[in-house]
């Protein structure tokens, strides 16, 4: 009887260890079905491995920093930053994308300010997305303090309330209010800033054991695309960012601070300018998220101070690697869960699958190669590294593209077109419960924020003080 007891144990850890599980398999063939055409080719990732990334949106509007340009409407900074609501709406939110976009998925917590929330709400918050699957970041302008920091990573007795955090860190020489530098004249001013950030969450990895994964965004125009590459250079040596991302400024937000022609900056002179910064070429057509047009993503990891790519996008062997991974393999999710369940998973995922390793071995050898052999590895390290570039729309090109798509009807104008093209493939979506729907950032931005912002003015003035939940 006790062998009967453990053998139908261990099936029913088999039969939970299956790599895609039915109601992932389930959301990503929905997320496919509602791609365009246009955005189902063999790079695409969205329906095949991940279903996109989400964001909060009206949960804590305002800003104390004034940037050039700001995607804020022009409502958002009279909105005032209140606990309750932000908790009530977060947790409406992601609710809404637990039961829409399945079990597991990354998820920002954006808005205005993240650090403009009190330290407990901020913890409190990002509890409530990991209840409902989410894998929270936390987007910042980093002009907080360490104590702001530990209050929010730490208990009152001094224990960690998180094994890992995220955030996101958006530094750049257009933004104007940071502490010690109102008004920045260069990237190189900014730079102590990015390391001072950094250098908080080595601290509280090495003292409390809290992990971290920090993400520095940039945005990008003509007053400072010469600096990128330079940016680039520093941080890579001074800081612990595993990821850059990079963002074209685009018109969209708060007309009053559109000093520059955006236009003038195009996606592949921010590529080259974020390429020179690294040393390589950084290939970004062997994986998509979503429109091509929109994002650009290269995968790797760094061996002693050289960045490796996961996959070399004009190497047929790896992309029938990545064929093959997604294949048999898309849609595996290892977080969120238990660490024996992560076994079984992988266990169940190489055992299925025994016909794919000579694919993966064969990548194996050419990643180890690339990388300069196993003694480089080894004395080098691996630091994993991220390089991601997004384009935003303009806001007068959403509108009617948006407009249109309500009505199931397609412009005859090519850039509204494009537009709807790139929408339907929008790799960032942020839930409207009231709606039943989610939508996609730049309508959000675009369409959506500045009436929500004027409704949220007159429901959150700025004379009443925050409640503590």
């Amino acid at each position: 009887m006790r062998h009967l007891e453990v053998l139908q144990g261990l099936s029913r850890w088999w039969r939970r260890g299956d790599p895609v599980p039915a109601e992932s398999r389930e959301v990503l063939q929905r997320r496919w079905s509602e791609l365009p055409d246009s955005a189902r080719t063999p790079s695409q990732v969205l329906g095949r491995q991940a279903v996109g990334c989400e964001g909060t949106h009206g949960v804590f509007p305002r800003c104390n920093l004034t940037c050039t340009p700001c995607y804020h409407s022009a409502d958002a900074n009279k909105v005032r930053v209140d606990a309750l609501h932000t908790l009530t709406e977060v947790r409406a939110q992601m609710a809404f994308l637990r039961s829409a976009r399945g079990p597991r998925a990354h998820a920002q917590l954006i808005g205005g300010e993240v650090s403009l929330l009190d330290p407990q709400t901020h913890a409190a918050t990002l509890e409530v997305m990991r209840e409902h699957g989410r894998e929270p970041m936390s987007f910042t302008h980093g002009d907080f303090d360490e104590e702001y920091l530990l209050s929010m990573a730490l208990d009152a007795a001094g224990r960690p309330r998180f094994g890992r955090l995220s955030f996101a860190a958006h530094f750049d020489s257009l933004m104007r209010g940071r502490r010690g530098l109102p008004r920045p004249r260069s990237e190189a001013e900014v730079q102590e800033y990015r390391e001072r950030f950094s250098a908080m969450f080595d601290r509280l990895r090495r003292v409390h054991g809290v992990r971290s994964y920090l993400a520095h965004n940039m945005t990008v125009t003509p007053a400072n695309i010469d600096e990128v590459a330079e940016v680039v250079r520093e941080c890579l040596s001074r800081t612990s960012f595993s990821m850059y991302s990079f963002q074209p400024a685009a018109y969209v937000g708060d007309a009053r601070r559109w000093r520059e022609d955006l236009s003038a900056v195009t996606p592949d002179q921010v590529w080259a300018e974020v390429e020179k910064g690294v040393g390589v070429r950084l290939p970004h057509d062997a994986i998509s998220f979503g429109d091509p047009r929109c994002n650009r993503t290269t995968f790797g990891w760094m061996v002693g101070g050289r960045f490796v790519p996961l996959l070399v996008d004009d190497d047929p062997r790896d992309l029938r690697a990545r064929d093959a991974y997604l294949s048999h393999l898309g849609g595996m999710q290892l977080g969120g869960i238990a660490s024996a369940l992560v076994a079984v998973r992988l266990a169940r995922a190489l055992l299925e699958n025994l016909s794919q390793l000579a694919v993966a071995a064969g990548w194996l050898r050419r990643a180890v190669r690339r990388s300069g052999g196993v003694v480089a590895l080894v004395k080098g390290g691996v630091r994993p590294m991220t390089f991601v570039m997004h384009v935003f729309m303009d806001a007068d090109v959403v509108a009617p593209a948006w407009e249109l798509m309500q009505r199931g009807e397609v412009s005859t104008d090519p850039a509204v077109r494009a537009a709807q093209e790139r929408l339907g493939a929008c790799a960032y979506a942020m839930a409207h419960p009231e709606l039943g729907r989610t939508v996609p950032a730049c309508v959000q931005h675009s369409v959506l924020d500045p009436a929500a912002n004027a409704r949220l003015r007159r429901l959150l003035p700025l004379a009443v003080v925050s409640r503590t939940p």
